[in-house]
């Protein structure tokens, strides 16, 4: 998604052996961009993929007609959901 320009005031530093850092450079060269440019790039790419994977539910098709539908049309609560709603009315209440 694109930023609209920022002050860039933040900082991240990195430790790293020569080995990584030669990787870095070989790997920003081929798309063109400094090394800070494109791990910045990569590492908020991953990190949207991360955010995505434990934010994010994702169902099937089928999956999603029963959770429509529950939620459309849910079920009359069952004594066992009645007794721990009046717990919890009575414990927050």
């Amino acid at each position: 998604m694109p930023r609209m320009a920022e002050a860039k005031d933040d900082r991240l530093q990195v430790r790293l052996d020569a080995e990584a850092k030669h990787m870095l450079q070989r790997a920003a060269s081929y798309r063109h961009k400094t090394v800070s440019q494109f791990v910045l790039a990569t590492a908020l790419e991953e990190a949207e993929k991360v955010i995505r994977e434990n934010e994010v539910v994702t169902l099937s098709g089928p999956d999603w007609k029963i959770f429509y539908d529950a939620l459309t049309n849910p079920p009359e609560p069952n004594a066992a959901l009645r007794k721990a709603f009046a717990k919890y009315k009575k414990l927050t209440g």
